[in-house]
């Protein structure tokens, strides 16, 4: 491996590890052909220590010419510069907008060079979300942000983007061109129908059809690319060969240990649940335990997970749900079943991600669902529909292990109280906010997760349940306001989904309440009966302690010095 590929892999590990932006993301993509309903589907979830998770909201709106607008930095705030506006933007509800058009995103890093660039205005952050008010399709918003980075600069290092309308389903991988250039290199695939994808945090494209000319309006294009993709890389000498076998992720961003353990990972977690060819091939799960192979004359990875694969059975949104919800259970990584997991199985490890003993270095596992969340989406395009009605950005906020996927429907004109911009943020607490609310609850549960979590998972899964099966309906009933009013009907969906969060927020702050009530003091209490004549009788009292496994590893470590000696009261 050369030395700029070496420093390359030293800032993506830097970066990927970095606490304070959004860069511990996981997004999976469901084609029609895919879904048990014929619907397109893309997750997304914000990972990050320092994300307050809130709804956004941008409301449509016409603009005078000549007017611009700022560009904040999403990770920091901090101002970038301006653009023009456009003279229309669409209403967007969170990463969706009213055209059921929905963009995710997880950060990569890649080469050093590449991570920086003087007077770029334009962020990954921004970079969705302005997109999200301009574009009605996935192709519209790949020729808008390219011709935004093109334009204004690129301010953020490498990124993956998940790009999906009511018809298709897109990755595209970016990465700006360092100091001196102006603007990012890329590449777009689309995903086959019938197919699905994922990534999360490592670049994932490889080889491709290279376009001479982007055909946008081509039915049939299944790659999009810049001109330069190819000859950038050969003139900064890290590619060499025909363009045919060059490598979009193996030139910009070379997968490592933390590439494959902690990132591609998450896709297998996913992959490997819906497909006997990923689960059956050892070679994908030694890739993704970091045992990576090279070959040929570039040293490109050899045994990596291809990019899209047709999966054994269709896929539901409750399965999308319960993907995000993974922590390598059924593998031998299994994060409920070594001592990290303490005496009541917990599924998590506290940050930071490696750490070292005896001058060895070693890792916890990074899995799908994790502590850190902000917020997470599941949404959902689909065709039969009229684009008000067909949009829902099925959204939950903190860990997606202990969240509640609210169904919210892209045309929403008003965003729910429990969890709008400005309640609360990361820094001070708000009886109303969502975002605490739900906090409250799953760090109560990691306390001892084996007996509390399960009673989070019944309520859960109660909700996301009666939330799916009413979907019909509400169809139904918007379809027949919008055939004679629609006006009517997008305020019908707004009202529904506001009191989706609404039912969603009261019923988990009752849920905490009776927890704490019932869990606390390491006690189990659940009510008698008062018998006639009784003023008061107290609870039923169960104390379940650290059960026979782990009292056993206390043994083991201890020896006689807890043994208790002689007669016993």
């Amino acid at each position: 491996m050369n030395k700029i590929k070496l420093i390359g892999l030293m800032l993506s590990a830097i970066l990927l590890f970095s606490s304070n932006s959004v860069q511990a993301c996981t997004n999976y993509l469901i084609t029609k052909g895919a879904s048990t309903d014929g619907s397109t589907m893309i997750s997304y979830a914000a990972d990050s220590h320092l994300l307050y998770g809130e709804l956004y909201h941008w409301p449509a709106a016409t603009w005078p010419a000549g007017t611009m607008m700022k560009v904040y930095e999403w990770d920091t705030g901090k101002l970038l510069g301006e653009i023009p506006q456009a003279t229309e933007t669409y209403n967007v509800v969170g990463n969706m907008n009213e055209h059921q058009l929905s963009i995710g995103e997880t950060t990569y890093g890649g080469l050093k060079e590449l991570g920086s660039q003087d007077g770029a205005i334009m962020d990954y952050g921004s970079l969705i979300y302005i997109t999200l008010q301009r574009a009605k399709n996935a192709r519209e918003a790949m020729k808008i942000m390219t011709d935004l980075v093109a334009q204004h600069g690129y301010y953020s290092s490498g990124e993956s983007f998940s790009i999906a309308d009511k018809n298709e389903v897109w990755i595209m991988e970016m990465i700006g061109k360092g100091q001196g250039e102006k603007g990012a290199v890329w590449v777009a695939v689309r995903i086959p129908d019938g197919y699905i994808s994922g990534h999360a945090n490592q670049a994932r494209i490889t080889t491709f059809d290279f376009q001479k000319s982007n055909k946008w309006d081509d039915a049939d294009a299944m790659f999009f690319n810049s001109n330069d993709v190819i000859s950038f890389a050969k003139n900064k000498g890290w590619f060499k060969g025909a363009d045919k076998q060059f490598s979009f992720s193996d030139t910009y961003a070379p997968v490592d240990f933390g590439g494959a353990r902690f990132c591609e990972m998450r896709v297998y977690s996913m992959f490997h649940k819906v497909s006997t060819e990923i689960e059956g091939n050892v070679a994908y799960w030694e890739y993704v335990k970091g045992n990576i192979q090279h070959s040929g004359k570039n040293n490109y990875a050899s045994n990596r997970m291809p990019l899209y694969i047709k999966p054994d059975r269709k896929i539901s949104v409750h399965d999308m749900m319960m993907f995000m919800r993974d922590h390598l259970e059924g593998t031998d990584l299994d994060m409920s079943k070594d001592m990290g997991a303490g005496a009541f199985a917990n599924p998590y490890r506290w940050r930071p991600l490696t750490w070292e003993v005896d001058s060895v270095r070693y890792c916890n596992e990074r899995a799908t669902a994790t502590q850190q969340t902000g917020f997470s989406f599941i949404s959902q395009m689909r065709s039969d529909l009229p684009d008000a009605i067909g949009g829902i950005h099925w959204w939950g906020v903190d860990d997606a292990s202990g969240t509640v996927y609210m169904p919210f429907y892209s045309s929403m004109t008003e965003v729910p109280q429990n969890f709008a911009v400005g309640n609360g943020d990361l820094m001070n607490y708000s009886e109303t906010s969502g975002f605490w609310i739900f906090n409250q609850v799953q760090n109560f549960a990691y306390t001892r997760y084996n007996l509390i979590h399960p009673e989070v998972e019944a309520m859960q899964l109660k909700l996301e349940k009666e939330f799916i099966d009413y979907t019909k309906g509400i169809d139904a009933a918007a379809k027949a306001l919008y055939e004679t009013n629609p006006e009517q009907a997008v305020a019908f969906l707004t009202n529904y989904s506001n009191s989706a969060a609404e039912r969603t927020f009261n019923t988990w702050k009752k849920l905490y309440n009776y927890l704490f009530v019932k869990y606390m003091d390491g006690n189990v209490k659940t009510p008698k009966d008062v018998p006639e004549n009784y003023k008061y009788v107290s609870p039923n009292l169960e104390q379940p302690g650290y059960g026979e496994a782990w009292y056993r590893k206390i043994v083991g470590e201890t020896g006689d010095k807890l043994k208790v000696k002689g007669p016993s009261h």
